[in-house]
């Protein structure tokens, strides 16, 4: 529970980073709430890790073939509809296009994929 903890502040700052360095990702922050802008960005990777966990194997399945003619490459997409799910179910998460998307997926994924290697570690 806390390595998943954990993994939710991780991808909470990469998502801050990603608003201020990639334009087409804008996370709209509430000010007003009892955590501030910090609870907005733990709000949205939070419901990003949830989206991940719960359609992602799904979505993974399904395109397994893709994936298998593509060596890998479909799982950009796959990232990137994973993101465009979350912006859809969240009013404070703006995805601008697709590009955005795929850089956006790409980059969580990284940020993902190195956060379950340190904390698998400890």
């Amino acid at each position: 529970m806390i390595r998943f903890a954990l993994k939710v502040v991780v991808m909470a700052v990469a998502f801050y980073f990603l608003a201020q360095y990639l334009p087409g990702i804008d996370v709209i922050g509430n000010e007003d709430a009892p955590l501030g802008v910090t609870g907005t960005f733990l709000w949205v990777a939070l419901l990003f890790a949830v989206v991940n966990a719960v359609v992602g194997p799904i979505l993974r399945f399904l395109s397994f073939p893709a994936v298998l003619l593509t060596l890998g490459l479909f799982l950009l997409l796959v990232n990137a509809a994973l993101l465009g799910l979350t912006a859809a179910l969240s009013d404070r998460l703006d995805v601008d296009g697709f590009g955005t998307a795929v850089v956006g997926g790409l980059v969580l994924a990284v940020v993902g994929w190195l956060a379950d290697t340190v904390l698998e570690r400890n």
